[in-house]
């Protein structure tokens, strides 16, 4: 009785903080109190994710600092990698309490298929409509996709601001950026399979051509952004198609010669999608945790510490929804959180996709 007073002493602290941070009206305060309590009685919270540990620590510090019972157990993994152990483990009866990925598509998929619980609050209530689908899955962030290239060894005069440009620079210059281009692997990388198909679909032509001058300068295609990076700032790569500006830019803070560029005649923009397990152990921990990453607080975080672009639009800063909006315009093509995404994850458009792209792009 006594710890379960301390528990509810401390959620109501908890709420009051939170209040004075200015996440929730008192009214709400006051609720989240109650689902705070619920949550510490839990006492854990189990999050797999595909957000590097640096980044994702900082919300998940913030989040123990306001509450200090529930352990949090975060694994960090690819995006496929996540998918499948997700699938393999609900199987069994267990799972995450939370996935948090930027593979839109899975994510949406396994919503789709019955894995997610719904939740409602006043945080879920801030997302633009087309990232919040059935009040199941959750758009996180707002991160924009681009050119990463070697400031040291690519001429300003060469840097590519569009995706024409970029095609016409690999056609003029095919023999210098020969085995000097990469992009993501479609096969290996759920979010590279993502954001191709996404071209294809914003821009058909210019996707066709795009492929043939990937298969003239023989691309070099990797599982993760990690790799890409690295072997842009060693010079190995010239310059990276179709990167996370959100990872380029904490790279870039450390290290002066990666440039970015957010194409001017689209920019896609991914966001990391969040669900709460349908059978989560845990689940007012998950809930909580939600809310936090979506208030006003936690966006904060992702935007000023974690480098991951806020998607709220009360949130403002170079490394926000809002910030992106005053520098790109009608540009932006935000990708919507729907069934949508679903179309080239059917098993035959999956295959003739990766089909022909191999045929044009793979080195023989």
């Amino acid at each position: 009785m006594q710890l379960q007073r301390r528990h509810f002493q401390r959620s109501l602290a908890a709420a009051a903080l939170i209040s004075s941070l200015g996440w929730l009206s008192p009214a709400q305060a006051q609720s989240t109190g109650e689902l705070a309590a619920a949550a510490q009685k839990e006492g854990k919270l189990v999050i797999y994710g595909v957000t590097d540990n640096e980044q994702a620590n900082h919300l998940i510090r913030e989040f123990r600092v306001l509450y200090p019972a529930i352990n949090v157990e975060y694994s960090n993994m690819s995006t496929t990698e996540l998918y499948n152990r997700f699938i393999s483990e609900s199987a069994a009866g267990s799972s995450a309490d939370v996935t948090w990925s930027s593979s839109m598509d899975l994510q949406i998929k396994l919503v789709n298929d019955g894995y997610a619980q719904p939740h409602k609050s006043a945080e879920t209530a801030k997302l633009p409509d087309w990232a919040n689908w059935k009040n199941e899955a959750f758009g996180t962030t707002y991160e924009p996709i681009g050119f990463v290239y070697n400031k040291r060894l690519i001429p300003a005069a060469d840097v590519p601001q569009s995706h024409a440009d970029f095609i016409k620079l690999l056609n003029t210059q095919t023999e210098k950026y020969k085995g000097k281009v990469t992009t993501y692997d479609p096969e290996k990388s759920g979010v590279g399979f993502m954001l191709v198909t996404q071209d294809k679909q914003v821009n058909a032509a210019g996707f066709a051509e795009l492929q043939k001058a990937f298969g003239a300068v023989q691309v070099r295609v990797q599982a993760s952004t990690g790799t890409m990076m690295e072997r842009i700032a060693s010079g190995e790569n010239l310059i990276g198609y179709n990167l996370n500006a959100a990872y380029a830019l904490t790279r870039a803070k450390k290290d002066p010669s990666i440039g970015i560029v957010l194409p001017k005649d689209y920019t896609l923009v991914i966001s990391r999608v969040m669900f709460i397990a349908k059978n989560a152990k845990n689940p007012n921990a998950a809930k909580l945790w939600l809310d936090f990453v979506l208030s006003k607080k936690g966006q904060e975080i992702i935007a000023n510490k974690a480098d991951l672009y806020a998607i709220r639009t009360d949130v403002e800063g170079e490394t926000t929804a809002s910030g992106l909006k005053k520098q790109l315009g009608d540009a932006l093509r935000p990708v919507a959180i729907n069934t949508g995404l679903l179309t080239y994850l059917d098993q035959a458009k999956r295959l003739d996709f990766l089909k022909q792209w191999n045929s044009t792009v793979k080195v023989k």
